[in-house]
């Protein structure tokens, strides 16, 4: 019976991945301090909700009967100098192929905004703005130190077109040449908005100590199967200085201040609120809360919240804008380079993200361009592992070599059981005389994971594969499921997913193949049976919610590497000429390298330390 081997780079892979997805579970979990907070603002917003207060009805604030002029009067007078004109409390619509908004007159603001060509998992058309879950306010302070909220103010509509432009004029009037403006204009076709915000006439009203406070706040609705999933991937993402890009976190409570501000996206998984700017916002004061609990009856995901002080212009307000209310698509937000906003999308950090944009999110987009989606998947795949096998080859090759030294490690182990440090240097004198590296199989478990990780950040983030079904799958952006249970497993969930039970299976016939047993009772090493099954265990849990699209390229993934290495195996490498050549090495004179000769000195004086200490 074939001894099985040890190997070390599967063992350093596994180890080094482990430790991402525990470090990356960890970090994203609350502090007990922060858990009992959440709790506590839960059942505080709870109870708003239940016995709402008039700050927290943000689509009910302040309102008034413009047909009773005291109640007219009476408003007007508590703003101090400002006394607006009469505007009837109406809805503006503006809607193109692609996306619907409705514009209120109190505050000038979207209080609907739908996109035309999308549903929710439950087949509810997807929502951004909806039923009051956002309050876009300015807050001015009059020259007789009052406050003054627009959002509790009337505008009046005005819609033109210019060309194929639909433009929609807001205004809060205080006389025909004063004013407050919002102009919304809307272009076929897109998500993107230009949003003009400026006043005319108000400088002398407006007391130019106090800057003018934007306040942009928004609740995330639910839009995904599962909301735990969703809000993993829901998080607020700005631009800052000059290009720089910063998240809150998507774990827990955070707020954060930032200067010289571009845009901030406030992001819910596969769909976007983003508002820029042309001029940056001098600074931004950024919070986001967490809303989703335990169970999936959640309704809303984040509540996202912007305090942005705007500067004046010769005493009055200019700022040219941007809204977008869309998809976090590349395709789509790739259509405004010049505001970067394409980055706010989750590729992943440094060369990672680089791999998952600008490799695997191009090659899958040519792929699915003629290929059904979950074919796609196994295409890309099987072209994934045919440009790593040299990878893999190099890693096997190593495996094979220490296999091959094998009887010669352990004969030396044996000869200096009582002599670790004799041990170790004869080893070392070993592998150099044979040409053989023990760390050489590192360097190809190291290259691997940046691949690793571009398709871990790829898979739940790739909005292409949203609601793409393959399969029993019937969304390769969400977890597929084959069976519901009546009880709800911790970190597990109510339901079995297949996919990931299947690549589980893989994984421990993979290990099975590369660890071997035997390693099992090697001093110093890892006990590599408890390994073996640890490892599908844990790719069992952590996936069972994860898109199943990441489950099937790692099913996929480990059969082809399965398959190379029996290849490999049975037709590539012969270890009898591994052993000639291994032999011949040895009669070759080896000369050391500097690094070589100074770990040789030091464990010779290490060596002639311990014996002179005995006598």
């Amino acid at each position: 019976m074939e001894e099985k081997k040890l190997d070390i780079n599967s063992i350093i892979g596994f180890m080094l991945i482990f430790a991402i997805l525990i470090f990356w579970f960890y970090t994203n979990q609350p502090t007990p301090e922060e858990a009992e907070a959440q709790k506590k603002e839960q059942v505080t917003r709870q109870e708003e909700n239940e016995n709402p207060t008039p700050s927290s009805k943000l689509s009910e604030e302040d309102s008034i009967d413009l047909n009773d002029s005291t109640a007219v009067a009476a408003y007007n007078k508590t703003i101090g100098d400002f006394s607006f004109t009469k505007a009837s409390p109406e809805i503006t619509t503006l809607e193109n192929e692609v996306l619907f908004l409705r514009i209120s007159n109190k505050g000038g603001q979207v209080v609907e905004a739908r996109m035309k060509d999308y549903v929710t998992f439950d087949s509810v058309p997807v929502h951004l703005v909806r039923e009051g879950n956002a309050s876009f306010d300015l807050q001015f302070t009059t020259n007789d130190n009052r406050v003054l909220h627009t959002k509790n103010l009337y505008f009046e509509p005005t819609l033109a077109k210019s060309g194929e432009n639909q433009i929609l004029s807001m205004k809060a009037k205080v006389a025909p040449d004063q004013y407050l403006e919002y102009q919304y204009e809307m272009k076929p076709g897109e998500y993107l908005l230009d949003f003009k915000v400026r006043t005319q006439g108000l400088s002398g009203m407006v007391n130019a100590g106090q800057p003018i406070q934007l306040n942009w706040q928004l609740r995330g609705i639910r839009h995904s199967k599962s909301v735990q999933y969703e809000n993993r991937y829901t998080r607020l993402t700005y631009n800052y200085e000059d290009g720089k890009i910063s998240k809150l976190s998507e774990g827990s409570d955070d707020e954060e201040t930032e200067e010289a501000v571009k845009w901030l996206s406030y992001r819910q998984h596969f769909f976007s609120s983003i508002l820029a700017s042309e001029k940056l916002f001098a600074n931004a004061q950024l919070s986001s809360k967490n809303l989703a609990e335990d169970d999936d009856a959640a309704k809303f995901t984040k509540e996202y919240a912007a305090n942005i002080p705007l500067a004046l212009d010769g005493g009055e307000l200019d700022y040219d804008m941007h809204w977008y209310y869309g998809p976090t698509d590349i395709k789509e937000l790739d259509r405004y380079k010049e505001l970067g906003l394409a980055d706010s999308i989750p590729f992943g950090w440094g060369i990672f993200g680089w791999i998952n944009r600008y490799i695997f999110t191009s090659f899958y987009t040519l792929l699915i361009s003629f290929l059904p989606y979950g074919i796609a998947i196994i295409v890309m795949t099987i072209i994934v592992r045919l440009v790593m096998s040299p990878v893999t080859y190099k890693s096997y090759l190593s495996q094979a070599k220490m296999k091959v030294l094998k009887p010669e490690i352990t004969e030396l182990g044996e000869k200096y059981k009582d002599n670790a440090m004799k041990k170790q240097q004869e080893t070392m004198k070993l592998y150099n005389k044979a040409g053989v590296s023990p760390m050489s199989g590192c360097v190809p478990a190291l290259l691997q994971l940046p691949i690793f990780y571009a398709l871990f950040m790829f898979f739940p983030t790739s909005f292409a594969l949203r609601q793409k079904p393959f399969l029993w799958a019937d969304d390769l952006a969400s977890y597929d499921t084959i069976a519901h249970l009546p009880f709800s497993i911790p970190f597990y969930g109510d339901h079995v997913s297949l996919f990931p039970i299947l690549a589980s299976i893989a994984i421990f016939f993979y290990m099975m193949m590369t660890t071997g047993q035997s390693m099992q009772t090697q001093p110093g090493m890892p006990n590599m049976k408890f390994i073996m099954y640890l490892s599908p265990l844990m790719m069992l849990f952590f996936f069972n919610n994860y898109a199943s699209g990441l489950s099937l390229y790692y099913f996929i993934s480990n059969l082809i590497t399965i398959f190379i290495m029996l290849a490999i195996k049975k037709f590539i490498l012969d270890e009898d000429k591994i052993h000639a050549q291994i032999q011949e090495n040895k009669l070759k004179p080896k000369k050391e390298n500097k690094f070589q000769r100074k770990m040789r000195e030091l464990m010779e004086q290490a060596e002639a330390q311990k014996n002179s200490g005995k006598r």
